[in-house]
């Protein structure tokens, strides 16, 4: 049996969970000690992949650790999304200069413009690693402004690292190669998503019927009596909508989505939801205090944590890493974490949703849930929409 978590008052929440050692990394600061702390202890290798990695302040110390990191010898290796990212073209220069490999995953436009890799994974020596839903960049690593998000990440350190680390081997080499097929890659999201343990690495991408997220929470919920989530973009397709609908007339559902954002039309897409999960005595709420960046779910003893978002570009076309965590103690901490979020939200009750739910407001909301679901959150973020509260 797994060792109960430290009870989140002490500031953190640890588990030894099937001999791997998870903590969770609530602070944007803290995050990024950590992740300075993962590069600057490695002693043979370091692997990055980032959706967004940005030449700001805290992303050029990053790059400084990497090439430090790579002068003493450790094998560096970096996957960034071209598209969520923003740095000059000889940005890595240093790193692949000093025997680093990076790539730019799918820069151009074309066909391949939909797919992008959302995944956030720092892996150091295939003995830790680091996921969670905050990118490199001034406002995911600060605790402090109008514009830092609150997200979290996930420590995980033991032998659990291995398989994720092989995940992100294949997946550079497929990205490096000059002919990249879809069949391919969706064939190594079927072959390094796990379905057996405690600790399960999910792994979804594009029109993928062997995506194994979805396919997993959806089973967690359709057998659940308790489920509490929260999301940054939340727009779920119509079969978990019903799912979580199902839930909530049978058991308790909480879910807590952004009041604020730079994305104004994915606060607009949640709406959307709102009134049929309402119905079904789903509780929604929105978090006020910061902009809202973090991927969770707790479904009974099961929590659900990563990169992914809980719309269709994730679940469907996205590539996205969610680790499934089967352990009472760490969920029950979870939950506490979840306790705390909510008492800093506002409860969204079908009264207050009817009385803002004008037409316009509804016609809106249900464009913008088409919109976040077919377009990349960095187009959406350019749509001319205001959050009315």
């Amino acid at each position: 049996m797994a060792d109960l978590p430290d009870p989140p008052a002490n500031g953190r929440i640890t588990a030894e969970i099937g001999g791997n050692r998870l903590e969770v990394i609530e602070s944007g600061r803290a995050r990024f000690d950590a992740l300075l702390k993962l590069i600057d202890g490695a002693q043979e290798s370091i692997k990055l992949l980032m959706y967004m990695f940005n030449d700001d302040e805290f992303g050029v110390r990053t790059k400084d650790a990497l090439v430090a990191a790579a002068r003493r010898g450790v094998k560096v290796k970096v996957l960034i999304d071209g598209f969520g990212s923003s740095i000059p073209a000889d940005f890595f220069e240093a790193v692949d200069e000093n025997g680093g490999e990076t790539c730019v995953f799918h820069a151009a436009y074309g066909r391949r413009y939909l797919l992008r890799n959302h995944q956030k994974l720092i892996i150091a020596d295939d003995r830790q690693a680091i996921i969670g839903g905050a990118n490199i960049d001034c406002t995911y690593l600060t605790d402090t402004g109008p514009k830092h998000w609150r997200d979290l990440w996930l420590s995980i350190e033991g032998p659990e690292v291995a398989p994720v680390s092989r995940y992100f081997d294949v997946l550079l080499r497929w990205s490096a190669s000059k002919k990249p097929n879809l069949r391919s890659l969706r064939r190594a999201i079927g072959e390094y998503s796990e379905w057996r343990g405690p600790l399960q690495w999910k792994f979804s991408g594009p029109l993928s019927i062997r995506n194994s997220w979805w396919r997993s929470i959806g089973r967690d919920i359709n057998k659940a009596a308790r489920l509490d989530m929260v999301f940054a973009y939340f727009a779920p397709p119509g079969a978990l909508r019903r799912r979580l609908g199902r839930l909530g007339r049978r058991g308790r559902v909480r879910i807590i989505t952004p009041a604020r954002s730079d994305n104004a039309a994915t606060i607009a897409a949640a709406r959307h939801s709102y009134s049929s999960l309402l119905r079904r005595h789903v509780e929604m709420y929105e978090y006020q205090p910061a902009k809202l960046h973090t991927k969770l779910a707790i479904v009974d003893d099961v929590v659900h944590i990563g990169s992914s978002n809980f719309d269709y570009r994730s679940l469907y076309i996205n590539l996205e890493i969610m680790l499934r965590i089967q352990d009472a103690g760490f969920a029950n901490a979870m939950r506490t974490y979840f306790e705390s979020e909510l008492r800093q939200c506002t409860w969204i009750t079908p009264e207050l949703h009817k009385r803002r739910a004008n037409p316009w407001l509804r016609i809106k909301w249900a464009l913008s849930h088409f919109m976040v679901n077919i377009m990349d959150y960095t187009v959406t973020r350019r749509l001319n929409f205001t959050a009315e509260r």
